[in-house]
């Protein structure tokens, strides 16, 4: 038994040189990214608000967490929910059809590169450009944090769904082809039965996300909760930023519970 061990052994590849290779790239890297700490320090007052920001969350303001009206957190936080919502539900109605037209089993392969370069345009652009550039436009609001969710969920759910179509069983397709079908009919019953519960964990898995953009994006303007907390933070009030970040962690809690669940009866029914 040991000989025959043995010689499965010495039939190996030899790939030491190649991990030797790859711990010395890391620890290089390593050692490089480490200089841009060289100028990091942290003076006596940097501690002391540091104690303060802890203080506030262990302590927050209970009027802004329980509190009702415009300005409370429960009301911040169904106005996040609402422009994530938004922002998920418009970026994938443009989504869809700009995902089935960039299938290479779908269409022809001209109209695939014209598509899929339209897709990298839009995934380009960071979230944030896009909210400055909304607010430029519709002014500070929910509005443009909608605006700005919509087009950035359009680059992301655009590639996932490629992967989906491009993965479906191509048999049923073909025999779609051979009987004539049109572009329309083969998506209509060659695609949307097989796929319909990988798009819907898709839209849940972008809909987690737009809900940390939306707070994101609230810090330059353009609505939901994150704009109260950089005006909290700028004032050095942390009894107030401790509320809303005890809303924001109860907030993420419960939609990762639910897409959790959601995905289970998905993949199990």
């Amino acid at each position: 038994m040991n000989k025959k061990l043995e010689d499965v052994l010495l039939t190996q590849p030899k790939r030491a040189k190649y991990y030797i290779t790859a711990a010395v790239l890391v620890l290089a890297m390593l050692i490089w990214s480490s200089s841009a700490l060289n100028q990091m320090h942290v003076t006596s007052k940097g501690l002391s608000i540091g104690w303060n920001i802890l203080e506030g969350i262990i302590t927050p303001d209970t009027t802004l967490l329980f509190g009702g009206g415009d300005s409370g957190v429960a009301y911040l936080i169904l106005q996040t929910i609402s422009i994530a919502f938004l922002g998920t539900i418009v970026g994938a109605f443009i989504a869809v059809p700009l995902s089935f037209i960039s299938a290479t089993n779908i269409v022809p392969k001209p109209i695939v590169v014209i598509t899929r370069f339209v897709i990298m345009a839009i995934r380009t652009v960071p979230s944030l450009v896009y909210g400055l550039m909304f607010i430029r436009v519709t002014g500070p609001g929910p509005f443009a944090g909608v605006m700005t969710l919509a087009v950035v969920s359009i680059g992301m759910i655009s590639k996932l769904f490629i992967e989906t179509i491009e993965d479906l069983d191509s048999g049923i397709l073909e025999s779609l082809d051979a009987a004539g079908s049109t572009l329309f009919q083969k998506i209509r019953y060659g695609v949307l039965p097989q796929l319909s519960s990988d798009f819907i964990s898709i839209l849940a898995y972008r809909f987690d996300m737009n809900l940390r953009e939306a707070t994101i994006l609230g810090l330059v303007g353009a609505g939901g909760i994150g704009a109260p907390m950089i005006f909290a933070m700028s004032g050095y009030e942390w009894h107030k930023v401790g509320a809303i970040l005890i809303g924001l962690f109860i907030l993420i809690f419960v939609i990762e519970y639910l897409s959790d669940k959601l995905r289970q009866y998905l993949l199990h029914g």
